[in-house]
């Protein structure tokens, strides 16, 4: 049967706070040594993941690495340009339906080259020569597109913001509303999906819209 509730599971505003402090010190260059080392008894343990994180595919966001935490923490989904694609959102319904972790954070960042490239092929009409990379274009470019349509000029770094932020707002609000799964968890109040972007000219999270609610 799904495990859709566990009452030892972080409440959303807790696996948050928590993943906040593992980027911090992160940041400060103070990780957890207990985070990164081997044990043979890892492979005994249930999984009992704190939180769910749909990440770009980015090799310089490892989801782990920059909040901190080690085996068994957090249950990752990293696609480009964090994009919502059937298989994103099975996994996700999966881990929140079997081990009732209650917080999902779809997490974007600067210099996205998925996002880049959409806005190119937006501004030029050329996309992506291979079908497969275009499958992730055509899922941002929607979204983003409003966007760009309504900015002057060539793409800044603002604007290149605004647009991952678009994104990463879009990919939640299909978690939110394209699975009857996480949807009804949600309206239950069993689970948060938030947004978060990483910097990563400072390797700050930002939680953009808040943080879940208590």
């Amino acid at each position: 049967m799904p495990h859709t509730w566990d009452s030892d599971s972080l409440a959303p505003l807790a696996a948050a706070e928590r993943l906040l402090e593992g980027n911090l010190r992160f940041c400060e260059g103070r990780p957890m040594a207990s985070a990164r080392g081997f044990s043979a008894e890892l492979a005994e343990r249930p999984q009992r993941p704190f939180a769910i994180v749909l990440g770009c595919s980015d090799s310089r966001t490892p989801v782990e690495i920059l909040f901190d935490q080690g085996f068994g923490d957090l249950f990752v989904v990293r696609i480009a340009g964090n994009v919502v694609a059937p298989s994103a959102v099975g996994s996700i319904e999966f881990a929140a339906s079997q081990f009732g972790t209650r917080l999902v954070v779809v997490l974007g960042h600067t210099r996205c080259g998925a996002i880049s490239a959409t806005a190119t092929a937006i501004r030029t009409g050329n996309g992506p020569e291979s079908k497969n990379i275009r499958s992730i274009t055509d899922r941002i470019a929607p979204h983003i597109s409003p966007v760009l349509k309504d900015s002057a000029g060539a793409p800044d770094a603002a604007l290149m913001r605004a647009l991952m932020r678009t994104n990463i707002r879009a990919s939640a609000d299909h978690l939110r509303h394209g699975s009857h799964i996480l949807e009804d968890l949600v309206l239950a109040g069993r689970l948060a999906v938030v947004v978060a972007d990483y910097e990563l000219e400072t390797g700050r999270v930002t939680f953009f819209d808040g943080m879940p609610d208590a």
